[in-house]
């Protein structure tokens, strides 16, 4: 004769291993008359997480774009299998990437590392390495929960109309392991006996230190009780404005409102 609530966890965070996880090879999928069968889909607690779409390596013609262009058609054919997923994998047997629903063929990228201490040999299969590296259980799960983060873009069309969408970004495998690490050593630095001196990450031009630094930080409030996190840039107002507009457009992985200081007042209050 009484209500009550609990939470019911979809996916078990804490505890990685103590989801189910399952590999389901050629799942028919029926959506408005369209009959498609993916490949590869893994499945976490039931959830169709990650999608993989294999070309044979000994077809010529079975190309890694080919690969690309199915996982477009099965967006447009059969786009609720799309609903819950977080990574989409494309392979031609040689090579092997991982992206998003909304990544470009350009920016879908390969994880050169199985264990995150040194890059595989290049003749090994990319696509062992991704497996073992990228889609481990405990891997699989950290980077659903903090390496997924959704950025509204712009864009103008021919016609001069602009149109705004939502592209979904995850961590490359260079940033997923500098910001594991950084977390690491920041919780080492910021202990009792730690000597405050985290350390530095270094990254060339164009490989995402704007997104290392989101996912640091969204990584950091829920390791350290929501500390408060200070970013000094020192080039040009125009790098501050765009460092602040990815923290900005971040919001849910950082669980409130960044706010840029205009100057010294103003950062004291």
């Amino acid at each position: 004769g009484e209500e009550k609530n609990d939470y019911v966890w979809l996916v078990d965070f804490k505890n990685p291993l103590n989801n189910k996880f399952l590999v389901v090879n050629q799942f028919t999928i029926i959506e408005r008359n369209n009959n498609k069968r993916p490949d590869v889909l893994l499945f976490v607690n039931g959830i169709p997480l990650v999608v993989i779409e294999l070309k044979n390596a000994a077809d010529e013609n079975a190309t890694i774009r080919k690969a690309y262009e199915q996982m477009q058609t099965y967006k447009a054919t059969i786009s609720s299998l799309f609903t819950y997923n977080a990574i989409c994998v494309i392979s031609d047997g040689h090579e092997c990437k991982a992206g998003t629903l909304s990544t470009s063929f350009s920016r879908y990228m390969a994880w050169k590392t199985a264990d995150g201490k040194k890059e595989a040999s290049r003749f090994a299969p990319q696509i062992e390495t991704l497996l073992k590296g990228m889609l481990n259980p405990a891997t699989l799960i950290d980077l659903i929960k903090h390496f997924i983060v959704f950025e509204k873009n712009k864009k103008e069309d021919k016609n001069g109309l602009i149109q705004i969408e939502t592209v979904k970004k995850i961590a490359a495998y260079h940033q997923y392991y500098a910001v594991n690490k950084a977390i690491e050593n920041t919780l080492k630095a910021a202990s009792v006996d730690g000597d405050r001196k985290g350390g530095v990450v270094w990254h060339t031009q164009g490989s995402g230190k704007s997104l290392s630094m989101v996912f640091y930080t969204g990584k950091l409030v829920l390791s350290l009780n929501n500390p408060t996190v200070l970013v000094i840039t020192d080039r040009s107002n125009d790098l501050d404005d765009q460092l602040f507009d990815t923290f900005a457009a971040s919001k849910q992985l950082l669980r409130q409102e960044p706010i840029q200081a205009d100057d010294r007042k103003h950062l004291k209050q």
